[in-house]
């Protein structure tokens, strides 16, 4: 093995998010890697597929012959700790290291520089994951855009296509969030969009980059976007007193994922309904990478 050009263990995070995965590597405060990488072949219910992913992003990632001393990875779809250990276990394999494996909602208390608290992700899809005060991890939503992830762009999408057919079939003409789904998914007219979502092979991803058209509609004016983009965010803060009601300490809240921070509609939407449902809570937009939440698990492992 080559000599690696820095002294001191090499910590390595990785966040591994429903659309790109972001790996970072220090030794001390000296970075050794910063990759960013699309999250295309990622199957977490697979272990040994998952373990392997990662692996191959590391090799990619890291300087040849340089391996890390300690790492910690926080995962899309990661749904069970005993799933999250299995792919631990299956990454020992490649790297007899300390490691740990979570969530991905689960990096966003520690990136904030909190040792507890709550994640909440609206991106793709959407999540929420806390402890109780003995430890035991208590995660909400999550269940992908044919089920749930309210409040995440697929399920805005969903959620916006069903008010627009709603609204068709009351004999309404069709409003500019029905003009903007149209267009999104190209097709001649709102009976198709049915057909349109169903052909999606990646519903969440297909279904999540039409987001825009939702956020653009309400900001012409249509009733409709605005109506689903509120209740997108009631259905977000109703993820935190999910938690709250099953004994999770939910007083910080740290909120990331590209579709709420992106979007100021609809995180307005849900900080005002988390005050009516949970006025203890203290949210908070993320303000880093949430793979500093990883470097932080990883450092803590040694």
């Amino acid at each position: 093995m080559q000599e690696a050009p820095f002294s001191g263990p090499l910590v390595l995070g990785i966040d591994v998010g429903g659309t790109k995965t972001h790996l970072r590597a220090l030794a001390g405060d000296t970075p050794v890697a910063d990759h960013v990488r699309f999250s295309v072949g990622w199957r977490p219910h697979d272990p040994v597929a998952a373990a392997g992913w990662l692996a191959a992003l590391i090799a990619e990632a890291l300087p040849p012959g340089v391996r890390p001393s300690a790492l910690a990875v926080g995962g899309h779809a990661c749904e069970t700790p005993r799933q999250c250990a299995q792919i631990r276990t299956a990454l020992q394999l490649h790297f007899d290291v300390p490691a740990l494996v979570v969530g991905d909602a689960e990096l966003l208390a520690p990136a904030a520089g909190l040792d507890k608290g709550v994640g909440l992700v609206a991106g793709t899809g959407s999540v929420a994951v806390g402890r109780t005060a003995d430890g035991t991890l208590v995660q909400v939503g999550g269940w992908g855009a044919a089920l749930g992830d309210e409040g995440g762009s697929a399920g805005l999408v969903r959620e916006a296509a069903r008010a627009v057919w709603a609204a068709h079939d009351r004999g309404e003409e069709p409003d500019a969030l029905a003009a903007g789904l149209v267009a999104a998914f190209e097709v001649p007219e709102v009976p198709a969009l049915g057909a349109a979502l169903e052909r999606a092979q990646d519903v969440s991803a297909e279904w999540g980059r039409r987001a825009p058209a939702v956020f653009a509609a309400a900001e012409a004016g249509s009733h409709l976007a605005r109506t689903v983009i509120a209740e997108g965010g009631r259905a977000l803060a109703a993820l935190v007193a999910r938690l709250a009601a099953r004994g999770v300490a939910v007083d910080d809240v740290v909120v990331a994922g590209g579709t709420i921070l992106a979007q100021p509609l609809l995180y307005d939407a849900f900080t005002t309904a988390l005050a009516d449902s949970v006025p203890t809570a203290r949210p908070q937009p993320l303000r880093v990478p949430p793979v500093e939440g990883a470097v932080a698990l990883a450092r803590s492992l040694l």
